[in-house]
């Protein structure tokens, strides 16, 4: 099925959930948001919520620095 993730079209697996398609694009544990369709998927969502033909994601991820 084909998604977008953070504005790139992407081919990726039937069934594919909110946590996998984070670890796609990043290893970090922490300060990381996510949200589909425009709405904010809670953390303790991510394992379960799987994502449809043509969703939009974005992965968001905090950064330190001045």
């Amino acid at each position: 099925m084909n998604v977008m993730i953070n504005g790139s079209a992407r081919e990726v697996a039937d069934g594919m959930t909110v946590a996998q398609a984070v670890r796609t694009l990043t290893a970090a544990t922490t300060g990381v948001a996510v949200a589909v369709n425009d709405e904010v998927v809670m953390r303790s969502a991510w394992e379960t919520t799987a994502l449809s033909d043509r969703d939009r994601v974005e992965v968001l991820t905090a950064v330190q620095g001045g």
